[in-house]
């Protein structure tokens, strides 16, 4: 009996392994639908490039840091053969690695969307294995594993610990302040401000709705999965899921007057936000905080890219870095029992933690980006950038035609 209830925790866990794995061809469209031509072949090759960069990174250094396990000794230990409690039976612990993994290697594809278009290709490989490997890690291991005492500290202070199920924060936060201060550090692409500065519209809003699409599927996946064991799943995770990507995806279609790219990644803003409380809040409670996301999606992404003039190609920081941080806070308020939650949630913790995670991240982007741009440089020449990244770095257009068109 024991066995088979091990045996459904770890085809279950793997199934939400291939549903958040499924989400990185929802990253590599959603950005190929975005950038100009030019620009598509490299950003399908960024995001398999990194998940690969991101495995070893976290196989060899990242899930130590996070958990104090490594994966070094004999198959028949690390196989849970040997009745070793450290990695439990069945590859139980290798299974939570391949899955948590997933979640590790979603910040370098965040961050890909945007930088795209100008940045370089090696030095974005450098930067996905030192964010992997070491940072996200580092805030992964002190919310979910209790790491160097933050959580207890919360508790002893304010009557709760950060509650963060699937990662608002510690995933899409992280990822997304990270992103900003690569985007600031990079710089804006040619010809997008100045006098004869101009936006660059989508590319192709069918690739671009194919890439949210895929991203919403394989939510559900990261979401529910989330639980990490048949006996801890629920309904609740799910329907929570669906009202907050249903209530930002109807806020950005309301705010957005209708354009596509906001109405797609306003559902994609919902699910960011509800990741932390998907498992306490009521499926009001998640609707709100969904419609509130995908109307911080739009404003900010606006305010971003024509006040701020900070050229964040996708809106990464606003969709990941502002709805995590707001769903980081939502959770701590929708999650109480006043409001229909299960409770066990403080606000102030949510705030605290919600804080630290984001400063956490944009402290060390600007650590790990400001290496690289100091040593090795991290953005295209002039020539490449006008070239494209395609032909420039990997020497092949996406299709004949647009090929022939930047010769």
């Amino acid at each position: 009996m024991e066995n088979s209830l091990v045996g459904g925790d770890v085809f279950f866990i793997l199934m939400g392994a291939i549903l958040v794995f499924a989400m990185h061809a929802g990253f590599a469209f959603l950005e190929v639908g975005t950038v100009r031509n030019k620009n598509q072949v490299n950003a399908m090759v960024k995001i398999i490039s990194d998940f690969g960069m991101s495995t070893l990174a976290y196989f060899f250094v990242g899930y130590g840091v996070a958990y104090g396990v490594d994966f070094l000794s004999a198959a028949s230990v690390i196989s849970g053969g040997d009745g070793n409690e450290t990695y439990g039976p069945q590859g139980l612990s290798l299974i939570k690695f391949f899955f948590l993994l997933t979640f590790a290697a979603a910040i370098p594809a965040i961050i890909s969307g945007g930088i795209a278009e100008r940045a370089r290709f090696g030095p974005q490989l450098f930067a996905s294995a030192a964010i992997v490997g070491l940072v996200y890690p580092f805030f992964e291991g002190m919310i979910w594993n209790g790491n160097h005492g933050f959580q207890g500290w919360l508790e002893a202070s304010f009557g709760a610990s950060f509650h963060d199920f699937a990662g608002s924060v510690v995933v899409h936060g992280v990822g997304g302040w990270l992103a900003l201060a690569a985007v600031v550090l990079l710089g804006a692409r040619l010809g997008r401000y100045g006098p004869k500065g101009s936006a660059f519209p989508p590319s192709s809003i069918p690739w671009l709705a194919l890439g949210s699409w895929l991203l919403c599927i394989g939510w559900f996946g990261f979401n529910v999965v989330s639980a990490q064991s048949l006996e801890g799943i629920s309904g609740l995770v799910a329907v929570n899921s669906l009202m907050a990507m249903v209530g930002g995806l109807l806020a950005a279609l309301l705010f957005g007057k209708l354009d596509p790219g906001f109405v797609h990644n306003g559902a994609l803003a919902g699910l960011v936000a509800v990741c932390a409380g998907s498992d306490i809040m009521h499926p009001a409670g998640a609707l709100v905080t969904g419609i509130v996301a995908g109307g911080l999606f739009v404003y900010f992404f606006v305010f971003c890219q024509e006040k701020l003039k900070v050229d964040d190609v996708l809106g990464v920081w606003p969709l990941h870095g502002l709805a995590g941080a707001w769903g980081g806070i939502a959770c701590g308020i929708f999650g109480l029992e006043a409001f229909g939650g299960l409770g066990g949630v403080s606000l102030m913790s949510q705030i605290v933690g919600t804080v630290v995670g984001c400063s956490f991240a944009l402290a060390s982007g600007f650590v790990v980006y400001g290496i690289l741009k100091a040593t090795i440089g991290i953005r295209l020449s002039e020539e490449e950038e006008h070239r494209g990244a395609d032909l420039s770095i990997h020497k092949v257009a996406a299709n004949p035609e647009a090929g022939m068109a930047n010769r």
